[in-house]
């Protein structure tokens, strides 16, 4: 693995170096980066539903403190689930994420190809809807619960669309900028936040938007308000590949390293980095 020096700021880079991508070939198998993809997301949405209906009975008075308490245990969980399957799949858990990693790294010898990005979404949409059964079971309810809550509205859509928009600005960024070692706290903390700057509570995730339908709860949404959502992340995505552009002009060259570094090398490397650093 070679490291390259950058000199002066205009790659962003604080620390004065990043890694080149590797190649794709060093990535681990596609099935299992797939299983990582599917277990990752599934744990994701096991956590926002599982910790929403925990938070509607402890405070069942309360929707602060349940918004609260639902954001804080999504934030923690998705912050070590990077960490769990980050190395071998890079942690996207986010069919957009996938997406603008294709777009970023078309062309080059990092990235998605356009193949596996609808790999990635299925196994994402998959693993979401069983971890949505998985949190109505631990819960006592029934496997598959359509949810009755209706969330429709301009103003909802453009809060997924502002959400989406940052979480899409703030993955590249770290990849680009050589911190994706970062992802992990910068990528829980900011959706942490979100829950509540944003009037949609910050879904930012199409597949996590189809699983929370299966389940009648406090993190539900119902199907018909799914589309509209998606459509709204959609657009958010691109707007914040936008902003990844005009900050990071070169932002292909991180595309091997979202949301974290997923090869052999880079693997092994961010380890050694992480045991220096903490």
């Amino acid at each position: 693995m070679r490291v390259v020096v950058v000199e002066g700021s205009d790659a962003g880079i604080s620390a004065g170096r990043r890694r080149e991508p590797s190649p794709a070939a060093d990535r681990p198998v596609l099935w299992r980066r797939l299983a990582a993809e599917a277990l990752g997301t599934g744990l994701l949405v096991t956590a926002v539903v599982g910790s929403g209906i925990a938070a509607a009975g402890l405070s069942p008075s309360d929707v602060g403190l349940q918004l609260l308490e639902n954001a804080a245990a999504t934030a923690t969980a998705l912050a070590v689930i990077i960490l769990l399957v980050g190395p071998v799949s890079g942690a996207h858990l986010n069919p957009v994420i996938s997406l603008v990693d294709w777009w970023f790294g078309k062309g080059r010898a990092a990235g998605l190809t356009l193949g596996e990005v609808a790999a990635y979404a299925a196994a994402q949409v998959g693993g979401g809807i069983a971890g949505a059964v998985l949190a109505n079971l631990m819960f006592d309810l029934p496997a598959v619960d359509w949810s009755a809550k209706q969330r429709s509205g301009s103003h909802l859509w453009l809060a997924e669309a502002v959400a989406t928009a940052g979480l899409v600005a703030v993955v590249f960024a770290l990849a680009r900028s050589g911190r994706a070692r970062l992802s992990a706290a910068a990528v829980g903390g900011y959706i942490g936040s979100a829950y509540f700057f944003t009037s949609s509570t910050s879904f930012a995730n199409p597949a996590v938007t189809v699983a929370r339908a299966f389940t009648d709860t406090f993190a539900g949404i119902a199907p018909g308000s799914v589309p509209p959502f998606v459509l709204a992340q959609v657009a958010g995505a691109v707007v914040g590949a936008f902003v990844v552009i005009v900050l990071y002009p070169d932002a292909g060259a991180g595309a091997g390293a979202v949301v974290v570094p997923h090869d052999a090398g880079q693997a092994a490397g961010a380890a050694l980095d992480g045991g220096a650093a903490s």
